[in-house]
């Protein structure tokens, strides 16, 4: 460490990207050390934004290495920024002092653009109610506010409808137990065509996206789910996209660690995704037994080719090859756990997705001390089936939708180091699986990061082939699940 710190100017001049490293070799305790680096700051190259990203956690907590930091994420664009606004909005909390550059920084680009104000508004009002920060956010949701008083009226809109939401959905907890779900989705009904509801739910911006205008209340296509905090599944038929239906969940007393919208405490705006369903209920659908519906391996292929012919089908298939292997990458390089059928769902067009992101890192679902989820990712045979379009000895598809997973592993690998640092500046989100350092093992495990490219991709060719081969567990699994699904509908 003394020896990075002795060739400080050699790090500016032919790596300035080192200067994480740099700060961490520094003897705080020396001021003359700290001087020497505070001078330093000033003639430093500016790093890219996502460089500068790590310098805002909690190990580098100097006012000057901050304020440097900042700096560099002035280059960034406003979709750029959108991408890591949560992450920043986080590391407010390791800040001393209210008046910071950091706040300065986002006050500035939300008052400039509503679409990074309304997100900064609703980051900050979801943890409000954290007594530790509930005056520093306070103060920050204060300001804009007050320097954006016609945005102001739209988000205090929006505030309105969350909460006749979060009451509609504590009534439905309530009675759920007291009568089928008929009777509930009818009285959730009579309670929409209140004008109360109406008023507060209709003619409002999407809190998920500022472009969508949620008009009108179709009431009769909202529900709620069956899952136990009864999400809501709200419709709008919207004017600003030619009348298409737009639907929006609302999830009250569950964490919302994924890429939605946190509202307030354990609540939060999902975007439904049209023209769905998941693998569970495609499987029930095509069997009358529902113990054999999890092994039918041409249901899913049959259900595409319900929906695409000719090429409509040729072009399903591709984009289920593709995004499945972007699922089997993303859900074994973060961990994802509780992987059953009605957490995988796939859209019409074949895009498959992964709907359910409260287990991760390597937070495996147990039984009696049996690991209910064995496989490093889902890969059944009836997605093969589909991948090699119902066709058994259709190797050369196979093998394309194998060279697209280690593809895509090794390009994840290489942005490891920003994947690390996103995750660092999220522990104090309150995550119940990302409290601490040790958590962020899993992800240099997963990625191999202490091993050479080539190591790394044996080693995710390695997990790949134990996926295929112990694939058969996934089905009992599934098979469980969805009996008990039958069961209780």
């Amino acid at each position: 460490m003394d020896l990075i710190w002795t060739l400080r100017y050699d790090c500016r001049e032919n790596f300035p990207q080192s200067l994480p490293k740099l700060l961490l070799s520094l003897k705080w305790n020396k001021l003359e050390d700290v001087a020497q680096l505070q001078a330093l700051l000033q003639i430093w190259p500016k790093l890219l934004p996502r460089e500068a990203l790590e310098l805002l956690d909690f190990n580098y907590p100097d006012q000057y290495v901050r304020e440097y930091a900042v700096g560099c994420l002035k280059q960034m664009s406003d979709e750029e920024l959108s991408q890591y606004l949560l992450q920043l909005v986080q590391v407010l909390k390791y800040e001393p002092f209210l008046d910071c550059a950091l706040s300065r920084f986002l006050l500035e680009r939300a008052l400039a653009n509503r679409r990074i104000g309304q997100m900064l508004f609703w980051h900050l009002r979801s943890e409000v109610h954290i007594p530790a920060v509930s005056i520093q956010f306070g103060l920050i949701l204060e300001a804009y506010c007050r320097g954006s008083v016609a945005h102001m009226k739209v988000l205090a809109k929006q505030v309105e409808a969350l909460n006749k939401m979060k009451t509609l959905n504590s009534l439905i907890k309530l009675n759920a137990m007291k009568q089928s779900k008929a009777k509930g989705k009818d009285a959730m009904h009579t309670c929409l065509k209140q004008n109360a509801y109406r008023e507060a739910l209709s003619d409002l911006q999407s809190p998920l996206n500022p472009s969508v205008i949620l008009s009108e209340l179709h009431v009769e296509k909202c529900r709620y789910m069956d899952s136990k905090m009864k999400p809501l599944w709200i419709v709008y038929n919207n004017k600003m996209f030619g009348g298409d239906l737009v639907g929006i969940i609302f999830k009250n007393g569950d964490i919302l660690p994924y890429g939605c919208l946190a509202t307030g405490d354990h609540s939060g705006l999902i975007e439904a995704v049209s023209s769905s369903e998941t693998i569970a209920d495609i499987q029930l659908n095509s069997s009358n037994v529902a113990a054999a519906a999890a092994f039918n391996k041409d249901a899913l292929l049959n259900w595409l080719k319900e929906y695409n012919l000719g090429d409509d089908l040729d072009r399903a298939i591709e984009e289920f090859t593709l995004s499945c292997a972007g699922y089997c990458v993303a859900t074994y390089v973060l961990g994802i756990g509780d992987r059953h059928s009605d957490n995988i769902m796939v859209r019409k067009n074949g895009q498959l997705f992964h709907i359910d992101f409260g287990h991760i890192l390597g937070n495996f679902k147990s039984k009696f001390g049996i690991k209910r989820e064995r496989v490093p990712f889902i890969l059944t045979y009836d997605f093969i089936h589909v991948i090699q379009q119902g066709k058994t000895g259709n190797t050369e598809k196979f093998g394309r939708f194998r060279q697209y997973c280690e593809e895509a592993y090794l390009i994840l690998r290489k942005h490891g180091n920003l994947f690390i640092t996103l995750f660092a500046l999220m522990l104090t989100a309150g995550l119940p699986e990302l409290t601490s350092v040790k958590d962020i093992q899993y992800l240099k495990d997963s990625l191999a990061l202490g091993k050479s490219e080539e190591e790394a991709l044996k080693q995710f060719k390695q997990k790949f082939d134990e996926a295929l081969r112990e694939s058969w567990t996934t089905k009992v699994n599934w098979m469980a699940h969805t009996v008990r699904k039958d069961y209780r509908s």
